[in-house]
């Protein structure tokens, strides 16, 4: 039985320029760790994405606000006056 060995394919976009890469299992396990520190998962850029705009939000601001008139009183109660 003939073994099949793999080696690295560069994808390629209509103009020929390169895009990405398929990498054998042994190669991508060797930057595995290195991905994961350097690139944000979809998920934490999608929530970064969303904090960023949230001070243009207008419902999102009108809630903090509401919510920090809430507890207002709370607040009062709870810090210490200064001296």
């Amino acid at each position: 039985m003939a073994r099949t060995v793999l080696k690295r394919q560069f994808i390629t976009d209509a103009a020929g320029n390169p895009v990405g890469v398929i990498l054998p299992l042994e190669e991508f396990a060797l930057v595995e760790e290195t991905l994961k520190q350097r690139l944000p998962s979809p998920v934490a850029a999608d929530k970064l994405a969303q904090m960023e705009q949230a001070g243009n939000d207008a419902l999102f601001m009108n809630d903090l606000r509401e919510a920090m008139n809430a507890f207002a009183g709370a607040d009062a109660q709870w810090w210490e006056p200064t001296q």
